[in-house]
């Protein structure tokens, strides 16, 4: 099996949309989704930003939604981390049968 071997995420995306997978980040955008009501597609990317500056524009450009997880009071977000643990549970939890 050939690996291939990418500087940047962009043609990774672009190559799994071909694959027909959906494209979901984990960012608070104006038009994100709450992560308690979204319905995760079996064949998910889950895009996750940089701890400080987020996803990056060009890439929240070819994503085809963006998911937050609802924080109240301070601070605004969790950290990375613990925000993709959360956001993967939730796709298990979802798809139980693996």
């Amino acid at each position: 099996m050939a690996l291939d071997v990418h500087r940047t995420l962009a043609p990774v995306l672009k190559k799994l949309r071909t694959d027909n997978y959906r494209l979901v980040g984990l960012e608070q955008t104006t038009g994100s989704h709450s992560i308690f009501d979204y319905h995760f597609e079996r064949r998910s990317v889950l895009v996750i930003g940089n701890e400080r500056l987020g996803i990056e524009e060009s890439i929240l450009a070819l994503l085809d939604e963006t998911i937050e997880i609802p924080v109240y009071g301070q601070p605004f977000s969790h950290n990375a981390a613990t925000a993709t643990a959360m956001a993967l549970y939730e796709y298990c939890r979802q798809f139980p049968d693996g």
